[in-house]
Parts: C-alpha cells; sequence; structure tokens
C-alpha cells in the first residue's frame, strides 16, 4: 500500500472539510429559497432538524416572540420533549391563499373562519403567532408557555400559540376558535 505524504494527507482534510462546507451551505441556501418562497419553519425542520430554524429576518416573525420559543424550546428540549415551529410568519399573499382553501374545504367564510382568519386579521401575518408541534410539544408548551408569556389562544387549535401576556403572567381563556376574533 503507498504511502500518503504529509502534504497529501493536509491536501486530502482540506478537500473533506470544503466538501462539508459547501454541503452546509447547500442546505442553507435551499432552506431560505424555501423560507422566502412560502415554505417557512418547517422546511427547516425538515431539512436540518428542530435545533435549526430560519433566521427571524427572514421569517418576519416578531423578535420577542422569536427569544421567547427559544426559550421554551431550549427547556423543552432539557425535559426531553421535542418543540419545534411548524408555521411562523405567513405573507399575506400565503395567509389569502389558507383562506381560500379552507373557504373551498368548509363551504363559507363563516365556517373557514373558525380555522383561519383572513390577512388584515391574521396574528401570523403580523408575526405574532406560531404553529408548534410534535403534539407532545404542544401539550408541553400549553403546561409551560405562560412562564414565557406564550399562549394558547383556540380551543379547536392546540398547536397556535401567542405572546399574549408577561412572562410568568397566567394565560387569558381560551377562544373557541378564530372566527369568535371576528366577532
Amino acid at each position: 500500500m503507498p504511502r500518503i505524504s504529509a502534504d497529501q494527507s493536509t491536501r486530502r482534510a482540506f478537500a473533506r472539510r470544503a466538501v462539508l462546507a459547501l454541503a452546509v451551505l447547500a442546505v442553507a441556501g435551499v432552506g431560505l429559497r424555501l423560507t422566502l418562497d412560502g415554505g417557512a419553519e418547517s422546511a427547516w425542520a425538515t431539512l436540518a432538524g428542530p435545533a435549526l430554524r430560519a433566521p427571524a429576518a427572514a421569517t418576519a416573525l416578531d423578535a420577542d416572540l422569536e427569544r421567547r420559543f427559544e426559550a421554551a424550546q431550549l427547556d423543552a428540549a432539557a425535559g426531553g420533549v421535542e418543540l419545534r415551529i411548524t408555521s411562523g410568519w405567513r405573507s399575506a399573499r400565503e395567509q389569502q391563499r389558507l383562506v381560500d382553501e379552507a373557504m373551498t374545504r368548509y363551504g363559507s367564510a363563516e365556517a373557514a373562519h373558525r380555522w383561519v382568519l383572513p390577512p388584515e386579521r391574521s396574528a401570523h401575518v403580523a408575526g405574532l403567532a406560531i404553529d408548534v408541534g410534535p403534539a407532545a410539544g404542544a401539550q408541553w408548551l400549553e403546561q409551560h408557555g405562560s412562564a414565557y408569556g406564550l399562549c394558547r389562544v383556540y380551543v379547536n387549535e392546540p398547536w397556535h400559540f401567542e405572546p399574549l401576556v408577561a412572562p410568568g403572567t397566567p394565560c387569558p381563556e381560551l377562544q373557541p376558535d378564530a372566527g369568535a376574533a371576528l366577532g
């Protein structure tokens, strides 16, 4: 078997590091593209796992909400619970698409608005709402969310949380659904 010189060994190590760096950049680039195209947080969770999410600047998620969630996510992980954002900030266009799909599915604006609000009323469009998963993570956040000022909002959406109160303050009563907010 031929001996590898120190110079060849150094070049091979450099090549391995370069390939790894390019792979990391490729994943980051795909994640950014998916985020900008409306794939939001779930694209990052799929590509890189729950520990890596899209940067706040790319998602327009409120910075305070982002910090609160990250603190909750760390504490959940310390307790062995996976907690990730499945949907965060949405553009008005994406929100309207969701409304249109819900209207097709449920047959009326009133029924659709039980699940998804129009863009001008959506906390997601304002960057002030997150949907979380998996189910065990959402349950954990419902139990512990008030410590971070993150509150579940709707009875019919166990995944939807908003920064409604100061950390450590009890959360308000749940609303039956998003349509109740339209009054």
